[in-house]
């Protein structure tokens, strides 16, 4: 059990029927292109032979799966995941999940474990989850 990691996942029926599921202990929403952008560029690691390699550099995004994608560059990774391309399954299992730290100024210790509309943490966010990353970065 792991906490505050963050990963993409592409929305679809069966995927928002696990969501619903497990949506007392998550948060979830859609990011903008600028929180992807930051993810990425700040914490974002990529999977090469099961190990945790920084992308540092394009070169190990082109080596992992520039081939087999079209995928050189950290620009076209970030375009990728946020328009859910083509290619997206193999650029986001290429990425390890996000570990983020705590959110500045933490959560309310009252209210943590309430759905987000009735003023807690846990459930869909929609676009506020821009601002909570944030904080977690």
């Amino acid at each position: 059990r792991q906490l505050h990691n963050a990963s993409f996942v592409k929305l679809n029926e069966a995927t928002i029927r696990m969501l619903r599921l497990i949506e007392p202990y998550v948060t979830y929403g859609y990011p903008s292109r600028e929180t992807v952008q930051k993810l990425i560029y700040k914490r974002g690691f990529g999977k090469i032979r099961k190990q945790r390699i920084p992308i540092s550099t394009n070169d190990v995004i082109q080596d992992a799966i520039g081939e087999s994608t079209g995928i050189e560059c950290v620009a076209d990774l970030i375009n990728e995941i946020y328009t859910v391309g083509p290619h997206f399954k193999q650029a986001n299992n290429f990425l390890w999940p996000f570990k983020l730290s705590n959110p500045k100024g933490g959560f309310s210790t009252k209210t943590k474990m309430l759905h987000f509309m009735e003023g807690g943490e846990a459930g869909a966010r929609g676009e506020e989850i821009n601002k909570l990353v944030k904080r977690m970065l």
